[in-house]
């Protein structure tokens, strides 16, 4: 599929882009450049290739996840400037 000056107005005014004559004709070849790039990679067998999200071998990072006891409830909302509905009473942000 080629890309046409049309196509490349029409992207152009999506974009809300202006583009000059000169432009018009560089990303109507470069954009079917790009086009036939990905046709040629969509030819390729890749039947026996394992699909994967990274290039390299990722491993998770993170500690287990331990159960330790917190701070008291209602310590922590003896220490609060203001409480309400049983939560903190924070100013509003606007």
């Amino acid at each position: 599929m080629a890309i046409t000056k049309k196509d490349v107005e029409y992207i152009a005014h999506l974009s809300r882009l202006e583009i000059t004559e000169e432009e018009k004709v560089m990303y109507t070849e470069q954009l079917s450049n790009i086009l036939e790039h990905v046709n040629k990679l969509q030819a390729v067998n890749t039947d026996k290739v394992e699909p994967m999200i990274y290039a390299i071998e990722m491993k998770n990072v993170m500690r287990e996840d331990v159960v330790k006891p917190s701070l008291d409830k209602q310590k922590v909302f003896a220490a609060a400037p203001s409480i309400e509905n049983n939560g903190f009473k924070v100013p509003k942000i606007i």
